[in-house]
């Protein structure tokens, strides 16, 4: 069995400064925050001792994995997924009935797994803008769409969610995601039910002359930059087809996985060579989205690097053994933090329970060296606690901003926590949780 090195407990507090800068510099720090230099430069104020640390105490090798084979496939994917959605714009305007924007929601929940909880937002939250222009009541809407197309739609494959995309990184398979399909079902379809019941309501308190231009200010959807769904097909098979499951010839070395990258790479240079600038244009593309999460996650996964060994090293002295604590703690830090870093401390804490009581789980199903029930209660709490506040998932704050610039009152931190997350999500998650964890 692999040694783990051990490390102290202080060397974790780099990654809880990361983390608590990206949940408390935008509240207190609004305009030194929205800059990206300034991200990077606590990233790398965070970051850069924790290099020297691990390499002068001999554990570069963690440190040289972190970087190269979490985070570089991280950024490589999330780009290509940025790029490649951001050429695709849909136009249109149809009746904002409950019946179209519940069924709106719906597409939302099915296309977050196939393109990614940010493509699938960024992709349809102007569209459902528009379709909703006429109404005077549709903040509800905004925030049911951060819960299902930002966050709980991308539950099924790696390419859903970026917890889930570290997880496959890890060696779980890519279909093994589809076993998640209950709880999928289950959470999306509660909070479409819940969405279409209020949403009727609201369209009750409309005013008639609403409702009458509504009913007759209609265009034809159309979609512009479809040839970009070609290249989101090339990224999803090559993350399904291209690793060590499928051509075990990859396992000869482990940079021989970096030809998936590679592929990744090629399609989204083949986005931006062949669509068409206007296409962007509509769709308000910039690059600083996808600039900011790169330089955040450049200080996460250095800083994290400590907190993994650690864990592994002292997981039975933690106490959380049961996949219900996985589940709850899981998502509670992925509600405040991040649900990305959060996946991959509890995997760690995990396998680090395996290998140092490896008899308990002799007869247990794994996965990717963890019992896969422990792994379910890991991805299903990372991803679907992520809707809990604004903070919990990339896409959460990119929602909220571009339906504020368009004059949409969004409730604030706290209170969309108490008037939706907490009175509306918690309850299903709940019950997910009574349903399938044990």
């Amino acid at each position: 069995m692999e040694t783990i090195p051990n490390i102290p407990l202080w060397t974790s507090i780099p990654f809880v400064l990361m983390l608590a800068s990206i949940a408390i510099l935008p509240i207190v720090a609004e305009k030194f925050w929205e800059h990206n230099k300034n991200k990077l430069i606590v990233s790398l104020i965070l970051g850069v001792p924790i290099v020297f640390y691990l390499i002068f105490n001999g554990m570069s090798v963690e440190l040289e994995h972190s970087l190269l084979f979490d985070y570089l496939p991280f950024v490589i994917l999330l780009g290509s997924l940025f790029v490649i959605t951001g050429g695709i714009f849909v136009d249109g305007d149809i009746q904002s009935t409950p019946k179209n924007n519940t069924i709106l929601l719906a597409i939302a929940s099915v296309l977050a797994s196939l393109m990614g909880t940010t493509g699938a937002a960024m992709l349809l939250i102007r569209p459902l803008l528009k379709i909703n222009s006429e109404r005077k009541l549709k903040t509800h809407t905004i925030l049911f769409f951060i819960a299902i197309a930002a966050n709980t739609g991308g539950l099924l494959t790696p390419i859903g969610d970026p917890p889930l995309f570290i997880l496959y990184l890890r060696g779980v398979h890519f279909t093994w995601f589809l076993h998640l399909l209950p709880e999928w079902f289950v959470t999306n379809g509660l909070l479409l039910l819940i969405y279409y019941i209020f949403d009727t309501f609201q369209y009750k308190k409309e005013k008639t002359e609403d409702i009458a231009f509504d009913m007759t200010n209609i265009q034809p959807i159309k979609i512009y930059g479809k040839l970009n769904f070609l290249w989101l097909l090339g990224v999803i098979l090559s993350v399904a087809l291209i690793n060590d499951n499928i051509i075990p010839s990859l396992k000869s070395s482990p940079y021989i996985s970096f030809i998936r990258e590679f592929v990744i790479l090629i399609l989204l240079l083949l986005s931006l060579t062949f669509t068409k600038k206007e296409v962007r244009k509509s769709n308000k593309f910039t690059w600083q989205p996808i600039t900011e999460v790169a330089y955040l996650f450049l200080g996460i996964f250095i800083t994290m690097v400590p907190v993994i060994i650690y864990l592994e090293a002292n997981a039975i002295s933690l106490g959380v053994t049961s996949s219900i604590q996985y589940y709850y703690a899981a998502g509670a830090l992925s509600s405040f933090l991040d649900n990305t870093p959060t996946a991959v401390t509890f995997y760690s804490l995990a396998l680090g329970l395996v290998h140092q009581e490896p008899q308990i789980f002799a007869n247990v199903p794994m996965v990717a060296g963890i019992p896969a029930n422990i792994l379910s209660a890991i991805a299903t709490g990372a991803v679907m606690f992520g809707s809990i506040t604004y903070i919990g998932n990339g896409p959460n704050f990119m929602v909220k901003s571009i339906a504020e610039e368009q004059k949409i009152p969004m409730p604030h931190f706290f209170a969309y926590m108490l008037k939706f997350s907490l009175i509306v999500l918690l309850p299903i998650f709940i019950l997910v949780q009574l349903i399938f964890i044990h």
